[in-house]
């Protein structure tokens, strides 16, 4: 009878340690599901000199006014004198209104010859006409910072730029690239499929940047005219056909392989929809880069964009970014050259 009794009980002791561990491992998948929904849509920048939370917006704005920065070889002062203004001016958010007729990042004023309300909603072209004037203050880089952008934006209140200045002072060197990891986004998986687009990431990084960011792309399916094609940026905004930049060339492809500037070949992702949602993917572009400080902004720009341009994951310097664990930041991947930025 104690013996019949025990085995009942051990039996019952067993299915229910069953139902436990089957009630665990549903849970925790789930709550895995659910994490990134939880999680929301934004970015971090860290560095030492502290954290911001940054809206996904925000953070491409960031990036792309150092770019323009880098671009025109500014020091990293003017573009803090450049980020003091935006926060002040528009929270670093390209507003299609303002005060009177003011609008985009830096509030400039069409009826002032800043350019066209279409132009300053363009945060390239704003950034190049802020840089554009500061350039012409006698000793900027000498002034403080709100002084400097007071000169170029002759606001009510010029006092009101100096309580930006810490805020200036960790995004300026996480979007140069001085800092290496420091800016990392996260966002839910969409919920309609979404086309990857590194070709297109790269042709906006390049219109901000210069045309130092070009490079080859082969044909995809939907392209008739075969081969490949070399692109350069256009300072009106496109591209234009050209010789690729020794410095930073790049290869596409949509399916198979293709050969690297190195001569190996190079695997691409395949042109079907994924799990998360992801519609026919664009390739893989690889831009090389010179310096590590470069790698990093444009690893930084990447990730802010990576959103709009569908990228999955991008991987430079021995770590890589993933859109589908974003909220965990860079993790490391051995795989990662140190010698070109990766998008996909």
């Amino acid at each position: 009878m104690a013996r019949r009794f025990s085995r009942t009980v051990l039996t019952i002791i067993a299915i229910v340690a069953v139902l436990c561990a089957a009630i665990f491992y549903g849970v925790y998948h789930l709550l895995n599901k659910a994490r990134p929904y939880a999680l929301g849509e934004h970015c971090q920048v860290r560095t030492s000199l502290g954290t911001l939370d940054l809206e996904i917006e925000q953070a491409q704005v960031a990036a792309t006014i150092a770019a323009v920065a880098t671009r025109r070889k500014l020091p990293e002062r003017a573009l803090e004198i450049a980020y003091i203004t935006a926060i002040q001016e528009s929270k670093l958010l390209n507003l299609p209104f303002g005060d009177r007729d003011s609008v985009g990042v830096f509030q400039q004023r069409p009826s002032q010859g800043w350019g066209t309300v279409k132009q300053l909603q363009d945060p390239v072209y704003a950034s190049q006409k802020f840089f554009a004037a500061l350039v012409k203050v006698r000793h900027y880089q000498k002034m403080p910072l709100h002084e400097a952008a007071q000169a170029v934006q002759r606001s009510a209140d010029g006092s009101a730029y100096a309580q930006h200045e810490p805020d200036a002072k960790i995004l300026a060197p996480a979007f140069t690239g001085r800092v290496p990891k420091a800016v990392h986004c996260w966002y839910p998986p969409p919920g309609k499929p979404v086309a990857d687009q590194p070709a297109k990431a790269r042709k906006e990084l390049a219109r901000a940047l210069g045309p130092a960011v070009s490079g080859s792309s082969t044909a995809s399916p939907g392209d008739r005219s075969g081969g490949t094609k070399r692109d350069t940026a256009d300072p009106t905004g496109g591209t234009k056909t050209g010789a690729a930049d020794p410095a930073a060339r790049t290869t596409a492809g949509t399916g198979g392989t293709t050969a690297s500037p190195a001569g190996r070949p190079t695997a691409t992702t395949s042109d079907v929809a994924d799990k998360s949602g992801r519609a026919a993917q664009g390739g893989r572009e690889r831009i090389s880069v010179s310096t590590e400080r470069r790698g990093w902004q444009i690893a930084s720009w990447s990730v802010a964009h990576a959103q709009k341009y569908g990228l999955r994951e991008v991987r430079y310097g021995g770590v890589k970014w993933r859109s589908a664990s974003g909220h965990d930041g860079w993790l490391p991947d051995s795989t990662a050259a140190t010698t070109q930025v990766d998008l996909a």
